[in-house]
């Protein structure tokens, strides 16, 4: 029986794009029967047009890079033929004028959006309708909810998330995903609405790391790198997990899968020890996370006050009371720390580490915590995510990749080296 187009890799689908095998149309009808099956129990569209997409998919360039592939777009980022509300009841009915850089890039390199993902309220804390495509029951994480839920749910190959803290990393792990931050700034941001201008980095998902590549550097109009880097000389891994006592049974077994995969394959595994300054990071982060959101939701503030959750207004009016001085003097510190943190990679190629404390937690009221995500995010560093198996309640689970500032090419060609060692112990 021939593969539903809807479930073939991003890469795999171009190419029989490009082939005249499958054609856009094709691909955007499998991906919009399978939405119609599932949207209705998963929740993971915030806006979503059939008959626009049909249209869409006609018009696509299929010479561009992505072929007409179809891309969700995370509904904290612009699209002037879409609603953006981000979340957020402030914005109801919202038409930009114009399309976020990201998804006017996607466009031009023959991209297909297919619809506005469910976000968090402004990209933190308050939940959305998006429900986990593995178990209706528990959370797909955030706040890039609706992304990592269609791509798992394979309702689209490819998705945008934005991470301020967690919100592409923890969420790829609860719905069985890869999830890429690249290093900040690697993307765009005009268009994207800002929750904490020094951390908010635009990600991606995909369900394979070389999918997600693929996707990644068409938007840098770059040649993908080469996954293979390490097949001759396996990669220098040193496994680091902050707050280990907060970690549950199954992440330290996704971890140890990860390590003997790793090992089996040959590469050189270490401890990284001693590394204290990088819990002290997390106090950090949340005075950052929380003053820059009041200074970036200052008009929402000031002129919509009654329509925000009680968690913006009690969490701006505490990022009101930090003082610049205060502010710029966390700034400082996590810039300080970065310059410490590059030498603890001194010999290794990546990190390895968790993305998460577990499986996805149940129910919808809470995304999860980003305790595993929070001071990578203040690195700048790229991270991934690359799925690990199941956990005790058959939910996914996950692990995470960590290299250097600028090192991206190097993160995603360990994450493709280890995501094919740990599927040659299955």
């Amino acid at each position: 029986m021939a593969e539903a187009p809807n479930t073939l890799s991003a890469v795999e689908a171009a190419r029989r794009i490009e082939a005249g095998t499958l054609t856009v149309e094709e691909l955007a009808e499998a991906c919009l029967a399978r939405i119609a099956e599932r949207e209705p129990e998963v929740g993971a569209f915030a806006h979503f047009d059939a008959e626009a997409v049909r249209t869409a998919a006609r018009a696509a360039r299929a010479d561009g890079p992505l072929r007409g592939l179809p891309v969700a777009v995370k509904d904290l980022i612009d699209t002037a033929d879409l609603p953006t509300e981000y979340g957020s009841e402030i914005y109801e009915g919202h038409r930009p004028s114009e399309d976020a850089a990201v998804v006017a890039r996607t466009k031009a390199a023959g991209g297909l959006v297919i619809g506005k993902t469910v976000t968090t309220e402004f990209a933190w804390r308050r939940p959305g309708k998006t429900r986990n495509p593995h178990d209706l029951g528990h959370t797909p994480g955030g706040s890039s909810s609706g992304s990592a839920a269609t791509v798992a749910d394979f309702m689209a190959p490819l998705a945008f998330g934005t991470q301020t803290a967690g919100s592409v990393i923890r969420p790829a792990a609860y719905c069985g995903v890869v999830g890429f931050k690249p290093t900040f700034g690697t993307h765009d941001r005009r268009g994207v609405k800002l929750l904490a201008e020094y951390l908010d980095t635009v990600g991606t998902f995909a369900r394979s790391v070389e999918d997600v590549a693929f996707f990644d550097y068409a938007l840098r109009g770059e040649t993908m790198p080469r996954l293979d880097m390490f097949d001759g000389a396996p990669p220098r891994l040193a496994i680091h997990v902050p707050f280990a006592d907060r970690i549950d049974e199954d992440a330290a077994a996704a971890l140890e899968r990860a390590r003997i995969a790793a090992q089996t394959a040959r590469a050189s595994v270490v401890a990284l020890v001693d590394w204290t300054a990088y819990e002290a990071m997390d106090e950090v982060h949340t005075t950052i996370m929380t003053a820059g959101a009041a200074r970036a939701l200052a008009w929402e503030y000031d002129n919509a006050y009654d329509k925000l959750s009680d968690f913006y207004r009690e969490t701006l009016a505490a990022g009101r009371a930090i003082d610049d001085a205060a502010y710029y003097d966390a700034q400082g510190k996590a810039d300080a720390f970065r310059n410490d943190a590059a030498a603890r990679l001194d010999g290794i190629d990546a990190i390895l580490t968790v993305p998460a404390s577990g499986e996805a937690p149940a129910g919808i009221e809470w995304t999860g915590d980003p305790l595993f995500n929070k001071v990578w995010t203040t690195l700048r560093w790229p991270c991934v995510t690359i799925p690990a198996g199941r956990g005790s309640h058959g939910l996914p689970v996950g692990v995470q990749i960590v290299a250097g500032y600028g090192e991206d090419a190097r993160a995603l060609a360990v994450a493709a080296w280890l995501e094919r060692a740990m599927k040659a112990l299955e």
